[in-house]
């Protein structure tokens, strides 16, 4: 990925609150800790200049549904990043701002090259994306030359570009599923989505990638069965890269789970089940996947009590996009995210025939 700090293209616009934005020490990240953009609460005064800026550079706000709630809520669009990707490219805003991690701005720039795409700070990176690299892939292939490469969505442009068909935590299955069954697939990067591709399928020939987000790898399994002993009667909403998701299915196969509580879902499928979930009427519904979603599922369904099965399953990364990173952002037109063309071609094919061989879902 490249960034601009500061864009060349747009000038900067004057903002009364930009003096108080500063680097602050922040979350502590898996390689660290992570500074953050700070000095601004998301109050109303904020919330009214970050609509004057995005007016002044004739913007689009997109926030992923792990984003801060303030964030989410200042957004015009909130939802899984291929979804607000395939929004954006729609709009006739001339600037994306996303408000996610750095594959997710890859990816609108991607679909939108004649946009201008800002990420609010430039730093917010994603474990599971940088768990597979363009030389790792590179390497890979060589060892298996004649594999179909299928790359979860959650992935750099560049490692994109070297893949055969792109795909999401909603269709991974449907897009595997789709490909010649005599050909071996590698796919990456991650292991948990893998491992419930591999068993839906039933195919053998699947080599799976040892990648993983440590957020949802840290939703263990243990810790499943746990909160699912003391909520008896809850549904389990389990997003597929949670390490907890393997479990999950064993427990209901022994019957120590009611299979019929266990629902493997993406974020947007989350959402979806949610309204459903409020429909029949059920008091509890116990979450795996980063605490951010929570925001969304209860608006979606207030009278729905979600509780996250981890409670600390928090991403650094995601958080770092905060009120005074999103004004600094809109201000002074900062961090502009670009793709080369070639790798942005690439890796383009790879997602369209995503789409041409499974219907994308509900993303990520």
């Amino acid at each position: 990925m490249t960034v601009t700090t500061t864009l060349q293209t747009l000038d900067e616009l004057d903002s009364p609150l930009l003096s108080a934005v500063h680097r602050a020490p922040g979350h502590v990240g898996p390689d660290g800790p992570v500074g953050r953009w700070e000095g601004i609460d998301g109050n109303e005064d904020w919330a009214d200049e970050i609509r004057r800026l995005k007016t002044a550079r004739n913007a689009v706000i997109l926030a992923h549904n792990y984003e801060l709630p303030e964030i989410q809520d200042i957004a015009d669009h909130t939802g899984d990043s291929l979804a607000l990707s395939r929004i954006a490219a729609e709009t006739d805003a001339d600037v994306i701002v996303f408000c996610g991690v750095h594959f997710m701005a890859e990816t609108a720039k991607i679909l939108s090259p004649d946009k201008t795409v800002l990420i609010p700070d430039a730093e917010a990176g994603c474990s599971l994306a940088d768990s597979l690299t363009e030389t790792e892939l590179a390497e890979w292939k060589a060892e298996h030359p004649d594999a179909l490469v299928v790359s979860y969505i959650n992935t750099t442009a560049a490692v994109k570009g070297l893949t055969d068909v792109c795909c999401t935590s909603s269709n991974a299955v449907d897009v595997v599923a789709g490909l010649p069954a005599d050909k071996e697939i590698l796919f990456g990067p991650d292991q948990f989505l893998g491992a419930h591709v591999r068993r839906e399928t039933g195919r053998d020939n699947i080599h799976v990638w040892a990648g993983e987000c440590h957020v949802h790898a840290g939703i263990s399994g243990p810790e499943l069965a746990r909160r699912a002993e003391e909520n008896p009667d809850a549904d389990l909403f389990i997003h597929p890269e949670c390490g907890c998701a393997n479990s999950a299915i064993y427990l209901a196969g022994e019957g120590v789970i009611d299979p019929e509580r266990v629902h493997m879902l993406s974020t947007g499928e989350m959402l979806t089940s949610a309204k459903v979930a409020s429909d029949a009427g059920r008091g509890k519904v116990l979450v795996a996947t980063e605490v951010g979603m929570l925001h969304q599922l209860r608006g979606v369904a207030p009278d729905v009590d979600f509780a996250p099965v981890n409670e600390r399953a928090a991403c650094p990364y995601m958080k770092m996009i905060t009120p005074a990173a999103l004004l600094r952002c809109l201000a002074l037109g900062a961090d502009e995210v670009d793709v080369a063309p070639d790798v942005a071609e690439k890796a383009r094919q790879a997602v369209e025939r995503m789409i041409a061989v499974g219907n994308p879902g509900g993303g990520e």
